[in-house]
């Protein structure tokens, strides 16, 4: 019935249609940014989530695939070269307070997927088939990010039903949880009882400038910007990516996996985005002079960020979830709540920054790419870094957590 209705198998636009997709991926951002920066609404929900929303929409309705080569373009591409250029001013010497601070939510927020999946477990157990396993499934996939999805799921023998259903469910939570995430720091309770230095900068930053529209308008306000800005930026986001992707590769075939301590060393030194960062933010700061002068390295950095927001949304598949396994996405929400009630909580009492928590609980259920976005879409510019390496280490704690709490529910 749902795939009568809404067209799912046989989309309007066919994976194949490259043009017609890009087409699409690329108004829809242009137009999440338009809306964004004219109208209050829009700003309030952050052009980020306008963007997901239109995907979302379009995907649901079938006149979009909900797989294609193009995104996976965007995720392989797109989003490793927008984050040199969004990370070109950022200084290391102002990275490490800010990247320890990130890391110890970071790792409450785990401790609150960890418990999440035993409670979900508690709950759902006797409904769902193979769920010990899914738990450390998605507990690994809660603390690092989808990369530990497929590993986990191979490492425990899930069958490629319930693998499926269970991505699935994770693509549409994680969606929601974004938007989330997105809206808190606009409500009132939360900046009542939360410290948020960093949105009160983005606000006073935009204060004081004239502008027709919002404050997103005013805030990405026109700048002088040369040919020269123009090359030179694009230029070394492709060699920042290549060198990356060399040293990462190049680390991850000699690093052997023989024990557990090498193969986490293996994980983390041979993720390409942490070499992003790392090398980014070295060159930043070793010749500021030449980094922190091209112009408008945000503004074309964040542009690409926001295809990969339209992307995000493509894969929410509501009535997949219907006519498939919608306990599945109730046993990811409990979850995904635990961990946010977690983070809440325990960062209220350890005294952490709103903005701090909301991208720690962004990469645990996201990953470094997700949190990095969420960073740039609302302006916390000196937590994008901070973002990705967090992001990256929980690549390497994500898989032994899940391991875990698998093994100690009785998966094989």
């Amino acid at each position: 019935m749902w795939g009568e209705i809404f067209n799912m198998d046989n989309p309007l636009v066919g994976a194949d249609n490259t043009w017609v997709l890009w087409a699409i991926c690329a108004a829809g951002a242009a137009g999440a940014i338009y809306l964004e920066q004219k109208y209050t609404w829009a700003a309030k929900a952050s052009g980020a989530i306008v963007a997901l929303v239109m995907a979302l929409i379009l995907s649901n309705l079938g006149i979009i695939p909900t797989a294609s080569p193009v995104w996976d373009t965007v995720w392989n591409y797109v989003v490793p070269l927008s984050l040199p250029l969004l990370l070109m001013q950022c200084n290391v010497r102002d990275m490490g307070k800010d990247s320890l601070r990130l890391l110890g939510i970071f790792l409450c927020g785990s401790v609150g997927t960890m418990v999440g999946a035993l409670i979900g477990f508690a709950v759902l157990g006797n409904f769902i088939p193979e769920l010990n396993a899914l738990a450390g499934v998605f507990t690994g996939t809660y603390i690092g990010g989808s990369v530990n999805f497929a590993a986990l799921g191979e490492a425990f023998g899930v069958t490629g039903e319930m693998l499926s259903a269970a991505t699935v469910a994770d693509n549409l939570l994680m969606a929601l949880y974004f938007f989330v995430l997105v809206m808190i720091p606009g409500i009132n309770f939360f900046r009542k009882h939360y410290k948020h230095p960093h949105q009160d900068a983005v606000e006073a930053g935009t204060a004081d400038k004239d502008s027709e529209g919002t404050a997103a308008a005013a805030y990405w306000g026109r700048k002088e910007i040369s040919l020269k800005d123009i090359a030179l930026a694009v230029a070394v986001a492709f060699v920042i990516v290549a060198v990356s992707s060399i040293v990462a590769d190049f680390l991850a075939g000699v690093i052997p996996t023989s024990n557990p301590v090498l193969s986490m060393l293996n994980t983390l030194f041979g993720n390409m985005y942490l070499w992003i960062a790392t090398i980014s933010m070295i060159c930043a700061t070793a010749a500021p002079g030449f980094f922190g002068e091209i112009r408008g390295t945000n503004e074309m950095g964040t542009f690409l960020i926001y295809l990969f927001f339209f992307v995000i949304g493509v894969p929410a598949s509501i009535p997949l979830i219907v006519r498939n396994s919608p306990l599945l996405l109730v046993f990811a929400a409990i979850v995904v709540i635990v961990n946010m009630l977690f983070s809440l909580v325990l960062g209220k009492i350890f005294k952490f920054d709103l903005e701090e928590i909301l991208c720690a609980s962004n990469a645990n259920i996201g990953g470094p790419t997700t949190s990095a976005a969420m960073a740039v879409s609302k302006g916390w510019t000196k937590l994008v870094g901070p973002c990705l390496i967090v992001g990256t280490i929980g690549y390497v704690i994500g898989t032994y957590c899940g391991l875990i709490i698998g093994s100690l529910l009785g998966a094989a």
